[in-house]
C-alpha cells in the first residue's frame, strides 16, 4: 500500500510538489492503524518520515537557516544569523525541541523501526533541505493546534469519578484557529505551531506528542474512536546553493516550499447503533456533516467536469473542504485510502463508502505547475568537497601550512635588518680585550635603537589613543544621533503596531461578517436551488398538463367526428323516410284527384231517391275498392299498446299542455319519474326516457304518441337521449261509419239499393274522406313502428 499510494507523494514533496494523503471510511475500520501502525509494523506516516529522511540525511541545512513566517512563507537566513539564532533559542527557558540522538520513547520506539529503508532517487544534491512540521485537529468544525504548549492540558480537561470535566479556575479552554490565504491562494492555519526536525524520530516523537492531545472517545462500536479529523502536515523547504557550493543562496525566489498532508478523518457513524449522546452525539452529527459536505464538493466536481458546468464547490461550508481547497483546484496530487470493516452489520455504511469511492475516481485534478530551475551549473556541491579533500591532501604532505605566515616573517626579518650586525663572539684568547667591548658596543648601539624604536612607539601609541579618543567621541555623538532617531522609529513602530492592532480587529469583525454573508450566500443558493426544483416540476407539469390536453382535444375531434358521420346518416335516413313519406302523401292525392276526375265527368243516368239518414246510419256504406300500395312500403310490424318497460327506470316527461283523454286504457310505467319538463337531474337517476306528445288527427280525433329512447352519460359529464321507439294510442267515435277496404260477400240487394241512391255529392264525400291511416291507399300510418 505504501509503495503504490503514499511513496508518490513523498517523491513529488522532494521534487517540489505538494500531496494530500487521508483515509476514509466508516467507524472502526482501521483508518488511525492505517496512519500510523502499531509495534512492529509502522504505518504510512512513520514510513513517509523514514524515507524522507533517508533521501535528504545528507543534504539537510543546519538548524534556522530557514524560517518560516506567519503568512506561509519562508525566509532563508545566513550561517552567522542562524548561530545566532540557536544560541538565542538555546538560552531560552522554554523545553528544547528533541534530538535525534535522545533515547528514544519505547512507547512508539517499534512503530518507526521500519525494515526498509527506501529512499528517492536522483535527489538534487546542489540543493539543502529542511523538514517542518506541524499537527492540528479540526474538532466540532473547528481547528485545534496539538503541539501549542499549554497549561493544565487544555485538549484533555481534568475529569472526576462521575467522568465530568473538573470546574476550576486553572482550566483554560484551547483557542481555535482561523484559516487565512496567502499570496499564492493556498490555504493555512494561522498561529500553528511548526516545529523543524533533523531526524524520523524527532519527528515521530513531535506526532505523538500532539497524538495524545487528540480528540479520541470510547463507543459501542470502537474503543478508541476518534472524535475528530487530524492533519499532520509536513513541510520542506529546500534551496539551491551559491555558485562555489559553500553557502545557501540568498534570494527569496529561488526557495521552494512543498507540503504533504497526512489527514486520518474521523469515521462516519450511526447514532442509532452508536447509542450516542450528549457531547458524542454533537461530536458525531459534525463529524457527518463535514464528510457529507467532503462528500457534496466531490460530487459537484464530477459534474463540473462531466456536464462542463461551472457550478459553485460549497468548500466553505465545512473546515475540512475549506482547508483543502487548494489541492482540489489543482495545487497539488490527492489519495485517498477507502478502509472497509468486513462485518455484515456495517455493510449498508460499506456500501456508501464503496460507491464514494467509485464517484472520486472520476474526478481529475489539474496537474501542478513545475518550478523554475536554478540556472547556476549544476554539480557545485560535489566540486566543493573535492576541492576541500584535494586541499586536506596537500597540507598533510607538507606537514604544515603551505604559505600561511609569509608577511608575519618578512615584516621580522625587516625588524632584524634594521638593527646593527653583531660582532663575532668568539674568545680565542684569554688576554683578547677587543671582542667583548665591541660585543658590548654593538649591544648598547641596539639598545639605543630600541628606545628610539619605543618612543616612536610611544608616540604613535599616543597619537593613535588620541585619535582614538576623536573618533570615540565622534561615535558618541553619532551613537546619541542614533538613538534619538531609534526612538523616533521605536514610536512610530509602536504607533504602526497599534494601527496594525486596529486592522487586525478591524480584520478579524470583517471576517466574522464575510462568514456571516457567507452562510446567508449559503442560505440564498439554498433557496434558488429549491426554487429552480420547484420552477422545474412546475415546469413539467405544465408540459404534462399541455400533453394531456393535446391529447384531449385529439380525442374530443375524434368524437366529434364521428358524432357528425352518425349525425349525417341519420340526416340522411330521416330526409329519405320524410322523402317517402311526402311520396305517398302525395300519391293519396293524386288517387282523390283522379276519383273526383271520375266522378265529375262520369254521365248521369237518373236521379234516385235520397235515402233517409236512419237508414244510413243502420247500414254500412259501400266503398269502392282501392288499388294496392306501392310494394316499395315498409312492412307493417303490429304491436301492442302496453309499454314494456316494466322492470326498468323511466322518466315519464308529459308536458303540461296536454289535455286528458278520460280512455279506459292510459300508459302506466312502474318507478318512473314523472316531470312536466325534462332535466338532467332526473335523467341522471334513470335509464330509460318516454315523452307524451299529443296531436289533432285529420278526423277531428285526439291522437297521442308515446316517444321512447335510451338515456347515456356524455364524455363531457351531461346526459343525452337516444329515441328508439314510438307507440301511437288512438280513439275513435263508435257512433260514425266503419269503412272497409274491400267489401265481403256482397248482398245484391243492398248493392242495387246503393247504386239507386248514390250520386256526385256522397262519392266526393267519401273520397274526400280518404287520409293517411285509413285502409285505403298505401300512405295509411304504421303504428309503432321503430325509428
Amino acid at each position: 500500500l505504501f509503495d503504490v499510494v503514499a511513496k508518490p507523494l513523498v517523491e513529488d514533496l522532494i521534487r517540489g510538489k505538494n500531496g494530500l494523503l487521508f483515509t476514509y471510511g466508516v467507524t472502526g475500520s482501521g483508518k488511525t492503524h492505517t496512519m500510523t501502525g502499531s509495534p512492529g509494523d509502522g504505518g504510512l506516516l512513520p514510513r513517509c518520515l523514514n524515507m524522507i529522511f533517508n533521501s535528504i540525511g545528507p543534504f539537510q541545512a543546519k538548524r534556522f537557516v530557514f524560517k518560516l513566517d506567519d503568512k506561509n512563507g519562508v525566509d532563508v537566513q545566513s550561517e552567522v544569523d542562524a548561530l545566532l539564532e540557536r544560541q538565542r533559542r538555546d538560552a531560552l527557558p522554554v523545553p528544547k525541541t528533541p534530538a535525534g540522538k535522545r533515547h528514544i520513547d519505547p512507547e512508539f520506539a517499534d512503530m518507526i523501526n521500519v525494515q526498509d529503508h527506501c529512499k528517492v532517487e536522483e535527489v538534487d544534491e546542489d540543493n539543502v533541505y529542511s523538514v517542518f512540521v506541524s499537527y492540528i485537529e479540526i474538532y466540532n468544525n473547528y481547528i485545534y493546534d496539538l503541539l501549542e504548549e499549554a497549561p493544565f492540558e487544555p485538549i484533555k480537561p481534568k475529569w472526576n469519578s462521575c467522568n465530568t470535566p473538573v470546574r476550576n479556575g486553572d482550566f483554560i479552554p484551547p483557542q481555535s484557529k482561523m484559516l487565512r490565504e496567502d499570496q499564492n491562494h493556498n490555504m493555512y492555519v494561522t498561529g500553528c505551531t511548526e516545529v523543524e526536525v533533523k531526524s524520523t524520530e524527532e519527528a515521530f516523537e513531535v506526532f505523538w506528542r500532539g497524538q495524545k492531545k487528540r480528540h479520541i472517545a470510547n463507543t459501542q462500536l470502537n474503543r478508541e474512536s476518534s472524535r475528530s479529523h487530524s492533519v499532520f502536515i509536513i513541510k520542506l523547504a529546500q534551496a539551491p546553493l551559491d555558485a562555489d557550493g559553500d553557502n545557501v543562496l540568498q534570494e527569496k525566489e529561488q526557495i521552494t516550499l512543498s507540503q504533504l498532508s497526512l489527514v486520518d478523518l474521523a469515521g462516519s457513524e450511526r447514532t442509532n447503533r452508536t447509542k450516542a449522546e450528549g457531547n458524542r452525539l454533537r461530536e458525531a452529527g459534525n463529524i457527518n456533516q463535514s464528510l457529507m459536505t467532503l462528500r457534496t464538493c466531490i460530487e459537484v466536481l464530477r459534474e463540473n467536469q462531466l456536464y462542463g458546468t461551472n457550478k459553485m464547490v460549497p468548500y466553505r461550508d465545512s473546515k475540512l473542504t475549506h482547508l483543502f481547497k487548494n489541492y482540489f483546484d489543482g495545487e497539488g496530487k490527492v489519495r485517498m485510502i477507502v478502509c472497509v470493516n468486513p462485518t455484515a452489520e456495517d455493510y449498508e455504511e460499506s456500501l456508501q463508502v464503496m460507491r464514494f469511492a467509485e464517484m472520486t475516481q472520476e474526478v481529475e485534478v489539474a496537474r501542478p505547475v513545475d518550478r523554475l530551475l536554478c540556472r547556476l551549473t549544476p554539480g557545485r556541491r560535489l566540486r566543493n568537497q573535492a576541492f576541500r579533500e584535494e586541499l586536506a591532501r596537500q597540507l598533510e604532505l607538507r606537514g604544515g601550512p603551505v604559505g600561511g605566515d609569509t608577511e608575519e616573517q618578512s615584516a621580522a626579518e625587516m625588524l632584524l635588518q634594521s638593527f646593527p650586525p653583531l660582532p663575532s663572539c668568539e674568545l680565542l684568547d684569554i688576554h683578547d680585550d677587543q671582542t667583548l667591548p665591541r660585543l658590548i658596543e654593538a649591544l648598547e648601539q641596539r639598545h639605543r635603537m630600541r628606545q628610539t624604536l619605543a618612543e616612536e612607539f610611544s608616540k604613535n601609541v599616543l597619537a593613535f589613543k588620541t585619535m582614538l579618543q576623536e573618533f570615540d567621541s565622534s561615535v558618541l555623538s553619532k551613537e546619541h544621533y542614533i538613538q534619538g532617531k531609534l526612538s523616533e522609529k521605536e514610536k512610530m513602530i509602536a504607533g504602526q503596531k497599534t494601527e496594525l492592532e486596529r486592522l487586525e480587529k478591524k480584520i478579524k469583525t470583517l471576517e466574522y461578517k464575510i462568514e456571516i454573508l457567507e452562510k446567508t450566500a449559503t442560505i440564498y443558493e439554498e433557496d434558488k436551488r429549491n426554487l429552480q426544483q420547484e420552477l422545474e416540476s412546475q415546469t413539467q407539469k405544465l408540459q404534462r398538463q399541455a400533453s394531456d390536453k393535446r391529447r384531449l382535444e385529439a380525442r374530443l375531434q375524434g368524437m366529434v367526428t364521428e358524432t357528425s358521420l352518425k349525425w349525417e346518416k341519420e340526416c340522411e335516413r330521416r330526409v329519405a323516410a320524410k322523402q317517402l313519406e311526402m311520396q305517398n302523401k302525395l300519391w293519396v292525392k293524386d288517387e282523390k284527384l283522379k276519383q273526383l276526375k271520375a266522378i265529375v265527368t262520369e254521365p248521369r243516368a237518373e236521379k234516385p231517391e235520397r235515402p233517409s239518414r236512419e237508414r244510413d246510419r243502420d247500414r254500412p256504406v259501400q266503398r269502392s275498392v282501392s288499388p294496392p300500395p306501392v310494394s316499395n312500403a315498409p312492412p307493417v310490424r303490429l304491436r301492442h299498446r302496453r309499454s314494456r318497460s316494466a322492470g326498468e327506470r323511466w322518466v315519464d316527461h308529459k308536458p303540461p299542455s296536454n289535455v286528458p283523454t278520460e280512455t279506459v286504457m292510459q300508459p302506466h310505467v312502474p318507478h318512473a319519474i314523472t316531470v312536466a319538463a325534462a332535466s338532467e337531474k332526473a335523467l341522471a337517476k334513470c335509464d330509460k326516457y318516454m315523452l307524451t306528445h299529443q296531436e289533432l288527427a285529420s278526423d277531428g280525433e285526439i291522437e297521442t304518441k308515446l316517444i321512447k329512447g335510451d338515456v347515456f352519460k356524455t364524455r363531457g359529464g351531461g346526459q343525452a337521449v337516444q329515441f328508439t321507439d314510438i307507440e301511437t294510442l288512438k280513439q275513435e267515435s263508435p257512433t260514425g261509419r266503419k269503412r272497409r277496404s274491400s267489401p265481403s260477400q256482397p248482398d245484391p240487394l243492398e248493392d242495387a239499393a246503393d247504386s239507386e241512391w248514390t250520386d256526385v255529392e256522397t262519392r266526393c264525400s267519401v273520397a274526400v274522406e280518404m287520409r293517411a291511416g285509413s285502409a285505403l291507399g298505401p300512405g295509411y300510418q304504421h303504428h309503432a313502428q321503430p325509428k
